[in-house]
C-alpha cells in the first residue's frame, strides 16, 4: 500500500518535491485546460465525493505553485440519471444523445446548476479561487445545431475567450458548463470533449488533459499492459484509421488531434477516477496516462 503524506519520512517528502520543481517552474504562468468528464466523477455518490474532492485538491495545487488551470466539464451520467428519475427514455443515435427541449433543459439543469456548482464548491473548500460559468455567459461557447435529427445538440463554432481571461488574470479558476448558444440565443448541448479542446486552442494552453474513466489510450483494448504512454501526431492518426481507437475514445482522441495540431504543445487522456492522477501526469517523469504530442 502507497503511504500517505502523513507517514512519509521528512526527506522522502522533500525529494518529492524537488523532484517536481523542474515541471513548476516550466509550467508556472501557463494554462492548462482539464476536461472533466462525468464519467471519472465515479459512480456511487461516496465515490464521487472522494473523486471530486481529490480532483479539487489537484486543481488548487497547479493553482498554488503558479499554474492556472481552467476546468471544462461534462454531466452525461448525470443527464442520464436526472432523465431516469423523471421517466424519460434517453434516445441515442451514433453515440450522440438526442435532445429535445426538454432534454435540453434537464441538460441545463444537470451541468449548469447540478454539476459545475459541485465542482465550484469542491475547490472553493480550499481557496474563494473558482467561478462557475456557462458556455451561454458572454457569448463564450458559440455553437450551430448539428443535425435536426439530434435536436439541440451543437457544435462548437467559436469561442470568445474574453471572460476567462478576465478571470484568470485574477487569479480565479473558471469552470465552465459545455451549453452553447447560437446568435439568435437557442441553447445547445456541446460534447464537452469538443468544447476543451477548443477552448484550449482559444486561450492558447500549454496543455489539454483529458479526465475520464480510462487509464489513457490502448494499443489493444482488452490488455491493460498495452497502454501507450507517449504518442504522435501520425501515430494517432493510424490507430483511428486502423480502428484501435473507437467509440466514446473517438471524441477525445480527436480533439486532443486538433488541439495540439492547432498550437497547444500537449494533450492528455488519462483515468480521473484515480487518486491524484493528475499530479501524477504533470509533475513526474513517469506520467500516468497517454501524452500526445507533435
Amino acid at each position: 500500500m502507497t503511504p500517505d503524506a502523513e507517514t512519509l519520512n521528512p526527506t522522502v517528502k522533500a525529494g518529492i518535491l524537488v523532484d517536481a520543481l523542474p515541471y513548476i517552474r516550466r509550467f508556472w504562468g501557463q494554462i492548462v485546460v482539464v476536461k472533466y468528464g462525468g464519467n471519472a466523477l465515479g459512480a456511487s455518490q461516496n465515490g464521487a465525493r472522494a473523486t471530486l474532492a481529490s480532483f479539487a485538491q489537484d486543481i488548487v495545487l497547479m493553482s498554488s505553485v503558479g499554474m492556472r488551470p481552467l476546468v471544462v466539464h461534462g454531466g452525461g451520467p448525470q443527464i442520464g440519471e436526472l432523465m431516469a428519475r423523471l421517466g424519460k427514455v434517453p434516445e441515442f443515435r451514433h453515440g450522440l444523445r438526442v435532445t429535445d427541449a426538454e432534454t435540453l433543459d434537464i441538460a441545463r439543469m444537470v451541468l449548469v446548476g447540478k454539476v459545475n456548482r459541485d465542482i465550484v464548491s469542491a475547490i472553493n473548500v480550499h481557496a474563494p479561487i473558482a467561478v462557475g460559468v456557462s458556455g451561454e455567459d458572454a457569448g463564450l461557447i458559440g455553437a450551430t445545431q448539428r443535425d435536426p435529427d439530434l435536436g439541440f445538440v451543437g457544435d462548437v463554432t467559436h469561442v470568445n475567450p474574453e471572460i476567462l481571461e478576465r478571470l484568470l488574470a485574477q487569479n480565479l479558476i473558471p469552470v465552465i458548463a459545455t451549453i452553447g448558444s447560437d446568435e439568435e440565443g437557442q441553447a445547445y448541448n456541446i460534447n464537452a470533449d469538443t468544447a476543451a479542446g477548443a477552448v484550449a486552442e482559444a486561450v492558447g494552453a500549454a496543455k489539454l488533459v483529458y479526465l475520464t474513466d480510462v487509464e489513457g489510450i490502448r494499443r489493444d483494448r482488452a490488455d491493460p499492459s498495452t497502454l501507450i504512454s507517449s504518442i504522435t501526431l501520425d501515430e494517432l492518426d493510424g490507430l483511428v484509421a486502423d480502428g484501435t481507437v473507437s467509440e466514446g475514445m473517438i471524441p477525445k482522441v480527436v480533439s486532443c488531434l486538433r488541439a495540439v495540431r492547432a498550437g497547444v504543445p500537449q494533450a492528455h487522456i488519462l483515468d480521473g477516477r484515480a487518486v491524484h492522477a493528475l499530479l501524477l501526469e504533470i509533475f513526474t517523469n513517469e506520467g500516468y496516462g497517454t501524452m500526445v504530442s507533435r
